[in-house]
């Protein structure tokens, strides 16, 4: 009798573990889309109240590699092609579910009524903010631009570059005045309170900015994360982003 109840306990146990995270999305997205995403969310909520998303913002690189190492995630989302081809290359994510959400610029931010108009205008500064191009995709799309422009190398020598977590940081260094400019997408640059755009990259400095997104293979058997997977691709989702300054429909 003992024996039965111990097993009825044990059963219990796994059906409730089952049970607790049933209706659970985890979701991988890069830094510059929180904004967007958590209104997408918003909407999403409202009419599957019963489903949780768990969201883990941050560089494409960082998080590329947490989900390559095992890390929950449903549906991850880069800023770049780069990182989603070494997902799909390891094996995490399912390549028949990768496509483009989403597109941006990029652009330079700084100090209001800033002299600075140009790139070449960026060699007369002294802190210039940009996330690390090792695994913030915006900046190695500004070191691109730079590097295209001929400045990359002075400035560097000159050690005027200060890397940046992730492009919502170095958007933080230019708005709290801790950097001359900054190097961030123009989404991000619209929730600056007190930086400002001072110019536009050029758009042929650096390659097209979108961000594909994909299902995991650990994700594919989750009904409730193919179904937002799939609420990211609607009309809904696409005017939400709009709002928040992304290209939608390329």
């Amino acid at each position: 009798m003992k024996r039965l109840m111990l097993m009825a306990v044990s059963v219990f146990f796994v059906i409730g573990a089952g049970l607790a995270q049933a209706g659970e999305i985890n979701l991988s997205a890069a830094a510059s889309l929180k904004d967007a995403l958590g209104g997408i969310i918003a909407v999403y909520g409202k009419e599957h109240p019963e489903t949780k998303i768990l969201t883990n913002y941050g560089s494409s690189g960082a998080l590329a590699k947490q989900v390559a190492q095992g890390a929950p995630s449903d549906i991850f989302i880069s800023a770049n092609q780069k990182w989603m081809d070494f997902l799909v290359k390891e094996g995490k994510v399912d390549a028949a579910t990768a496509g483009v959400l989403a597109g941006n610029t990029l652009v330079v931010v700084g100090k209001k009524g800033s002299a600075v108009k140009g790139m070449d205008d960026l060699q007369g500064l002294e802190r210039i903010a940009i996330g690390s191009p090792k695994s913030v995709p915006a900046g190695e799309y500004a070191e691109q631009a730079m590097r295209k422009a001929g400045i990359y190398e002075g400035l560097e020598q000159a050690k005027k570059l200060v890397m940046a977590k992730d492009v919502r940081q170095a958007l933080l260094y230019a708005d709290r005045g801790e950097v001359d400019a900054a190097f961030v997408y123009r989404t991000d640059a619209l929730l600056a309170r007190q930086a400002a755009i001072v110019f536009e990259v050029p758009a042929e400095l650096y390659a097209p900015v979108t961000y594909p997104m994909g299902m995991t293979t650990a994700g594919s058997a989750n009904a409730e994360g193919k179904d937002f997977h799939a609420f990211l691709g609607s009309s809904q989702a696409q005017e939400i982003l709009k709002k928040f300054g992304f290209s939608v429909g390329k």
